[in-house]
């Protein structure tokens, strides 16, 4: 840790980007060694936000405060670290001598309260020969001979506060993220679905310092799992400073297929829940985490009442995380507003929903493990062996959107849409496709279902790469064969190989 500077000039100012925090009440509560524990963390987490940035920074650590120096272009990394209460970017510094207070107060704040109401807020640790009130009342009646006191609403706030041999003079209170510094507390795995609650609830046990990994159960393709990791990439790159949280994708559509073989419509959903708990349980066991979390509400939808709550927890020995059990699914929007993954949650799809009769609201525990007797565990652990692991803060989102844009083949029941001019689409055509002439699709792509799954090729694969790329940020599952007309022809022929014609030629083409 960087140790504290030398003895203040008189009226030195500080460089713009020196700061000071303030601890959260959780820390300064506890006991001598877990607050020092405490503090050492939250000054590496700091010292990662800002370098994060590509900032420099050095540290200062006091027992209530925290110092910083950094060329970061903007403290709003500071607002997103966990244990800072409020903090401020300091404007003036001097020793904590009366005369000068007044002298420095008065130089720094003279033009900005001139002929506009102030007050003046002063507070003081140490020994000194002159108390907080003093300081109030002389600075003050320095400032007021060109301004107006306002104690309660004033236009104006002079913050000084004076510690040991120093004054420091500040504009502002920022607030700050609260809660507790992150990794104090562990760690856990979440299960992320990229929607509204489970990234919120991951927020929450990250402000209680809980360190995260996520685990995703991936039934919606490569556009669904794009998605969840730009979700995933908001809470790392904004909220995880001093972690390296990494997301596990697991392919679910086969655990899926083999709920519906093994259990009766009523009883899916709760399956599926179980299935994920025991995928999250097993990750959390390679990690040497301690619990599972989750964005199950009570009562939002059927899974979740409190019997199938119940019914679904013995799946997993690991304590099961609910943070947001007790709330409303306005207040769960708010708050990923607030975090900054509303827009892309908003996007994203409902894929969870399995069930196709009416689903059980009251399971018991005895009728559930009743029900998964003839389950085949294999199907989950090779889903488990084949995931896709990304560490998502050094992930390349641009790399990422590359790669889940593309497709070589077409899925069963999917929209295939030829974005060529129309000569092309009669000279040859996939079978079946439907015709969106490129500038046409480009601009009321908006009107298609979002119910569906959508293939799109041009003639190199590029330009309808471009327009599926915008239909998967609009919340589509949309691709673009790789290749163009060239792959697609060729994926024809080895449909349809005795015929020597392409599977996708109507009856007039001609190579």
């Amino acid at each position: 840790m960087d140790s504290a500077p030398g003895p203040l000039a008189p009226g030195r100012l500080p460089a713009a980007g020196d700061h000071m925090m303030r601890l959260t009440g959780e820390i300064t509560t506890k006991g001598r060694r877990t607050r020092s524990r405490f503090q050492k963390r939250l000054a590496e987490n700091i010292r990662d936000a800002l370098e994060s940035s590509g900032a420099s920074c050095r540290l200062r650590p006091e027992w209530s405060r925290l110092y910083v120096r950094s060329d970061a272009p903007s403290a709003e990394p500071l607002a997103r670290v966990f244990g800072i209460s409020t903090f401020s970017t300091l404007e003036a510094e001097c020793a904590a001598d009366l005369p000068q207070i007044v002298e420095v107060g008065l130089r720094t704040f003279g033009e900005r309260v001139r002929s506009r109401s102030f007050a003046v807020r002063a507070r003081r640790a140490g020994t000194h020969p002159f108390n907080s009130q003093d300081v109030m009342n002389q600075l003050g009646a320095a400032l007021g001979t060109a301004a107006r006191v306002d104690l309660s609403h004033p236009d104006v706030e002079v913050y000084v506060e004076v510690r040991d041999e120093r004054a420091m003079f500040y504009a502002a209170k920022e607030p700050g993220a609260g809660g507790l510094p992150l990794g104090v507390e562990g760690r856990a795995v979440c299960l992320l679905s990229g929607g509204f609650d489970s990234a919120v609830a991951a927020w929450m046990m990250l402000r209680r310092g809980v360190a995260l990994d996520y685990v995703f159960g991936n039934l919606g393709g490569e556009a669904y799992q794009r998605m969840v990791l730009e979700v995933a990439q908001i809470l790392a790159d904004r909220w995880s400073y001093g972690t390296r949280p990494t997301l596990l994708s697991l392919d679910f559509e086969p655990v899926v297929t083999e709920i519906r073989r093994a259990f009766r419509p009523a009883f899916q959903q709760i399956a599926l829940k179980r299935e994920m708990y025991r995928a999250a349980e097993r990750v959390a066991s390679r990690l040497g985490a301690d619990a599972i979390v989750t964005g199950e509400a009570v009562g939002q939808v059927s899974s979740q009442t409190l019997a199938n709550l119940r019914a679904i927890d013995d799946a997993s020995s690991l304590p099961v995380l609910r943070p947001l059990v007790g709330m409303d699914k306005e207040e769960i929007i708010t708050r990923s507003r607030q975090i900054g993954t509303y827009e892309i949650s908003a996007k994203v799809r409902e894929y969870c929903s399995i069930s196709t009769g009416r689903p059980a609201t009251a399971a018991s525990p005895g009728a559930v493990l009743y029900e998964e007797r003839e389950l085949d565990g294999s199907i989950l652990s090779r889903s488990l062996a084949s995931a896709k692991l990304f560490d998502l803060r050094a992930m390349d989102m641009a790399r990422v959107a590359g790669e889940s844009v593309f497709l070589d083949s077409v899925p069963e029941g999917a929209v295939v849409l030829d974005t060529r001019a129309p000569e092309s689409y009669h000279n040859w055509h996939w079978s079946g496709a439907e015709h969106r002439e490129y500038v046409d699709l480009l601009a009321d792509y908006g009107a298609l279902s979002r119910d569906l799954t959508y293939v799109l090729y041009c003639e190199f694969g590029l330009k309808s790469a471009r327009i599926a790329e915008l239909m998967q940020r609009a919340g589509y599952e949309a691709y673009s064969f790789l290749g163009g007309v060239k792959g697609l022809r060729a994926l024809a022929r080895s449909r349809n190989p005795a015929s020597g014609v392409s599977a996708g030629r109507s009856a007039t083409d001609v190579d």
